[in-house]
């Protein structure tokens, strides 16, 4: 098994910046991100000029996704071992927010410190190996077992069994789920090539798309809230209406991928229904928290958790549904 997983993860070095700087594919889809990008930067100053009150927040998002976007372009350009590291950091940033908005106390300290600097960085490890076999298991079932052993060794019993629940959860939501995106660049897909840069760059847009798309519909025709006491804004009909036009983007892109058309219907179908689930749990722990978000990193956009709720849960599930059907 171990050979085998380490083999994966030979073939997985063999994706580097070079081979993704010089994808015609690839480097279609980054000029038509560039040209969103800038006539959303166009539009900002527009409604600047008009003195709309949506102006500031619209050009803080913006201003947001000029730098996310460049910062991911830069990671992708630098192979296996930059896209693994930008995943990391914003791992493990997100688990800080988590970990910041959630009770724990001075008892789960050797559990929280075993997770930042121990379990994180050896799930990662494993990652930019391709090692899946173990980074498939270590959170769910070393990580599960070994870290309530820790807190359960500093004897504070107040409150256990929910200050264990919510480090497990954190660790597993933040780390382990979105792990799973830079793992995509570790598969072997017959005939695919090296286009795993493709696959990893449309399952970040069709997730993102999907949270802008769902807050247009929303906005603009929205009336029945799907849980109205989590998140009024969440709407049916932003929901459908954003779920499938993210769908109908993901289709039209269906040449960066391995699937056919149709396939690539259903795996962004999946991707727009895992996000918007993801966007409402998260939700529901910030209305639990009594906090709108989850930190202030983002301008306009929040914390980083803010940003990646949806990619945490469309991730791990888009990963499995390629792994099993198409490698």
């Amino acid at each position: 098994m171990a050979a085998r997983s380490f083999s994966i993860g030979g073939s997985a070095r063999a994706f580097d910046g070079q081979r993704v700087l010089s994808d015609p594919q690839l480097l279609a889809l980054a000029g038509g991100i560039l040209a969103v990008l800038v006539a959303g930067s166009l539009a900002g100053w527009i409604l600047s000029r008009s003195g709309a009150s949506l102006a500031p927040n619209f050009v803080a998002r913006v201003n947001a996704w000029w730098i996310m976007a460049a910062v991911f372009g830069i990671a992708l350009a630098t192979g296996l071992a930059g896209a693994t590291l930008l995943f990391a950091l914003v791992s493990v940033r997100a688990l800080r927010e988590f970990l910041t908005i959630t009770p724990t106390q001075r008892g789960d300290h050797g559990a929280v410190l075993l997770g930042y600097f121990a379990v994180a960085p050896l799930q990662y490890w494993l990652v930019f190996t391709g090692w899946y076999g173990l980074a498939s298991i270590l959170i769910p079932v070393f990580a599960f077992l070994i870290l309530p052993g820790a807190a359960a060794m500093a004897g504070d019993c107040d409150r256990f069994l929910q200050r264990t629940a919510t480090v497990q959860w954190g660790l597993t939501v933040c780390i382990y789920c979105v792990s799973h995106a830079p793992l995509l660049l570790t598969l072997q897909i017959p005939g695919y090539g090296s286009g795993n840069a493709k696959l990893l760059l449309w399952l970040v847009l069709v997730c993102q798309l999907s949270d802008v798309l769902q807050y247009v519909w929303g906005k603009t025709c929205g009336r029945r809230p799907v849980a109205p006491n989590v998140s009024p804004n969440k709407t049916w009909e932003g929901l459908v209406g954003g779920a499938l036009s993210a769908t109908a983007i993901g289709a039209a892109l269906w040449k960066v991928t391995p699937f056919t058309p149709w396939q690539a219907a259903g795996m962004a179908l999946a991707v727009t229904v895992m996000g918007f689930l993801g966007g409402l749990v998260m939700s529901a722990i910030k209305r639990d928290r009594g906090i709108k978000d989850y930190g202030t990193l983002i301008s306009g956009h929040g914390g980083v958790m803010d940003r990646i709720d949806s990619l945490s849960f469309a991730a791990p599930v888009f990963f499995h549904l390629t792994r099993y059907w198409f490698t």
